[in-house]
């Protein structure tokens, strides 16, 4: 892989170009976008960008809501591929977007969100954590975030409920025309966490993209990874590399899920590699990616400490806090190609 080592500076201030092509198909943009998830191998030398809870930070400052509609929008004028929306139930069941148990933190009220019926969280505006400044925006049901992301961008949906209630978080999709606009996943740890999702993703049919998340705490063998693939039939693996304690330096070679069985494993089933480089607030820098994380590759200035480092291991999807930077970054590593029905 090419290196570069720019100046923090100028990550930040290179804005990336998004290349469209005006013949666009009826599927929008993000019809584009799930074919380069749906065939991994065609496009490994194009690294796929995930803004977490749909970007709601900037050189390590939250600059908008979190989860809201403004995010989806600054997201898709930057050229990220994929949105994290957060699913969660009111008190009266209805489907809504918010990442934390709890309201405090992210909108004008208290108290838990299930413990609210959606005509009361319709009150609840959405607020920029750092400053605590109030947008107009309200807590949005998973239906109004899908129907704003519909055609401009893919939205990866990290289901906080149980992965039973994945079919009907699926049925909201459908009923949007939107069956080929979301990503579903949940966490696989041994046989019998797949086989429950087996039967789950049974119940919903395979028009409707799945993910496993595998952490390295319980996978240890590329040979899980290959299982999984092959039975959920999935376009990629979100990988978790932990690094609970501060004290350890980073990893020095990605570990189980990042080893050249794993890598081989995913070209042999055209599946992607997808690392999450965000941070966990009040935990370890770089927590769920081996120590190599937004904040080591933003503060430190030293992307390819931690973009370039999982690249060259495999990774051709990365999840961050940071999508603007990193996005101009693997541009000038030759790691984007514009999206267009030329490709």
């Amino acid at each position: 892989m090419r290196r570069l080592a720019p100046l923090l500076a100028a990550v930040l201030l290179v804005a990336p170009t998004i290349a469209t092509d005006a013949s666009m198909p009826a599927g929008g943009r993000s019809s584009l976008i799930r074919e380069r998830l749906s065939d991994a191998n065609r496009w490994r030398d194009h690294v796929m960008v995930v803004a977490h809870r749909a970007g709601w930070k900037e050189n390590g400052k939250t600059v908008r809501p979190e989860n809201s509609k403004a995010a989806i929008d600054n997201a898709v004028s930057i050229g990220v591929e994929l949105v994290e929306l957060d699913v969660r139930r009111s008190r009266d069941g209805a489907l809504v977007v918010m990442h934390d148990p709890t309201l405090e933190r992210t909108t004008t009220c208290r108290g838990a969100v299930s413990d609210h019926a959606l005509a009361e969280l319709r009150r609840c505006r959405l607020k920029i954590e750092a400053s605590g400044e109030a947008s107009a925006e309200t807590v949005p049901t998973f239906e109004e975030m899908l129907t704003h992301a519909r055609g401009r961008i893919l939205v990866n949906v990290d289901n906080k409920l149980e992965p039973e209630d994945l079919p009907e978080i699926v049925a909201v999709a459908r009923r949007l025309g939107m069956a080929d606009g979301i990503v579903v996943k949940a966490p696989i740890w041994n046989e019998e966490r797949l086989a429950r999702t087996k039967a789950v993703l049974d119940r919903i049919g395979d028009d409707v993209l799945f993910m496993p998340i595998l952490a390295d705490d319980a996978v240890r063998e590329a040979s899980f990874i290959e299982k999984v693939d092959r039975q959920v039939a999935a376009p990629a693996a979100e990988l978790v590399v932990w690094h609970r304690d501060a004290t350890p330096a980073p990893t020095l070679d990605g570990g189980a899920l990042f080893s050249a069985q794993a890598r081989a494993v995913a070209i042999r089933n055209n599946t992607h590699l997808w690392i999450n480089t965000y941070p966990i607030t009040d935990r370890p820098e770089g927590m769920v990616a081996g120590g190599r994380g937004d904040g080591l590759a933003m503060s430190s200035g030293r992307p390819e400490e931690v973009y370039g480092f999982w690249i060259d291991r495999g990774a051709t999807i990365i999840q961050t806090d940071e999508p603007k930077a990193l996005i101009g970054w693997l541009e000038r590593q030759g790691l984007r190609r514009p999206y267009s029905t030329g490709s």
